[in-house]
């Protein structure tokens, strides 16, 4: 473009201003981009023909960071920028905020021109080993370890992890008082992404608004939701996010579930004789009242034992009722049995499948199942894989439950395994099933049906 003179330039700019051609067609005709056109204009709108004149100027680091200053607060594009300061090439402006960026103010400073002179001064030699300067520079350094160490450490005590843009958050509180170079050495980071960060820290949030509902839906859950559950919850909420994105920004907030990983253990018996294992490990279910499981367990509560037996449904992993008794007797079974069973139609064929418990070997309960038409199923003896379904969810239970709450008396404990139940059919949603509560899928299965 320095083809053009003043002169040149001012003829296709009135060219425009009159209205009798564009800037493309401008270009066009007379061999140059019409971006050029463009900034012609702008330059000769805002400084005359003083805008359309060669320039070879150096600018001072002040003028280049009230040019960057104006630009941020205005919020004037680079070219309106451009023409504000009578700069020729708007793209200096772009450079000069690259570098302040990633190298700071100091890199701002214009370079002399020409050979560096030979009578510069000489560099400060090293201090002699035991005098006062080198005394006096190991205290400094020791001192800055000190304040670096110390923050960095306070960090880490909040999230356990320190990342690079926890190290450039340390630098840039220490650069007053230590220079920014041994900082950097210290921290082990490279001067551009210290300055990447530190421009970074004024910008607002982008995810302000997800780490909020992420944390909102972490507490709502009471802890027991990892990454996996809080993205299907996301999901359901149409909310488009990657797990891994989830789980980075739990891992920023100090996020992380509470529930234990559940450990299976079994040994090998003898098959049972009682009933047949119809079930053979098959748990998957193609409507409700098909397939159903139960088991006992046991919880240690203020020196007493409680015992709880569910009834869970195989097609969504819902609880249909459940019994609690200080003591294993057979009622316990019996209320559960009747309580579930009213839920049953005579069109229904269901299997129920459970251990080789004594319970589960009375002709009470035999007899309570044909009046039904229900067919019994046992696991084989020792075979907990058998059994897995209704294992996984004492586990769970115990994990996400008994583990992480404190209990006044029983009958707290009573009231609050109630409200977990309900909570964990209706609210708590399960991977398998299409990330929904298991009434949920119920519910939306019975509708398509």
């Amino acid at each position: 473009m320095g083809k053009f003179s003043e002169e040149e330039k001012y003829q296709a700019v009135q060219t425009y201003l009159e209205g009798k051609e564009s800037f493309r067609e401008i270009g066009v005709r007379i061999g140059v981009d019409h971006k050029a056109v463009e900034k012609w204009v702008a330059l000769y709108r805002v400084n005359g023909m003083e805008g359309l004149a060669k320039r070879y100027a150096t600018y001072s680091k002040a003028f280049k960071l009230d040019v960057l200053n104006f630009m941020n607060e205005s919020g004037t594009s680079i070219l309106e920028t451009a023409a504000r300061f009578n700069i020729p090439t708007p793209s200096t402006i772009l450079q000069w905020k690259k570098v302040l960026e990633q190298r700071g103010e100091d890199a701002l400073i214009p370079k002399k021109k020409g050979r560096p002179s030979m009578k510069e001064e000489p560099k400060k030699a090293t201090p002699v080993e035991g005098s006062v300067e080198a005394l006096q520079a190991e205290l400094e350094r020791l001192r800055m370890e000190n304040a670096y160490f110390k923050k960095v450490e306070c960090l880490r005590s909040k999230q356990g992890k320190i990342t690079k843009q926890d190290k450039a958050q340390v630098i840039f509180e220490l650069r007053l008082e230590y220079p920014v170079t041994s900082l950097l050495e210290l921290a082990q980071i490279p001067r551009s992404t210290f300055y990447y960060w530190v421009s970074t820290f004024k910008r607002p949030d982008k995810d302000a608004a997800l780490k909020a509902r992420i944390t909102a839906i972490y507490h709502e859950h009471k802890g027991r939701y990892g990454y996996r559950r809080i993205t299907d919850v996301l999901h359901n909420e149409d909310e488009c996010v990657n797990h891994k994105k989830v789980q980075r920004i739990m891992q920023e907030l100090g996020l992380k579930s509470i529930v234990r990983m559940k450990k299976y253990r079994s040994y090998k018996g003898n098959v049972g004789k009682i009933a047949p294992n119809i079930l053979e490990r098959n748990f998957s279910a193609s409507k409700p009242n098909e397939k159903w499981v139960t088991d006992i367990t046991e919880f240690k509560l203020f020196g007493e034992k409680l015992y709880l037996s569910p009834m869970l449904d195989l097609f969504n992993g819902e609880v249909i009722t459940y019994t609690v008794n200080s003591r294993p007797v057979y009622s316990l079974i019996s209320k559960m049995l009747d309580h579930a069973f009213e839920r049953l139609d005579n069109q229904d064929g269901l299997i129920i499948h459970s251990d080789q418990g004594w319970h589960y070997q009375m002709r009470q309960y035999q007899q309570a199942l044909k009046e039904h038409g229900v067919t019994q199923s046992m696991s084989r003896k020792g075979i907990g894989y058998d059994h897995a379904v209704i294992e996984s969810f004492f586990g769970t239970l115990k994990s996400e439950f008994l583990y992480i709450q404190e209990f006044e008396s029983v009958e707290q404990f009573k009231t609050e395994l109630d409200q977990y139940i309900t909570y964990y059919n209706h609210k708590r949603i399960k991977a398998k099933p299409k990330g929904v509560s298991p009434v949920q899928y119920r519910t939306h299965a019975l509708e398509v049906a």
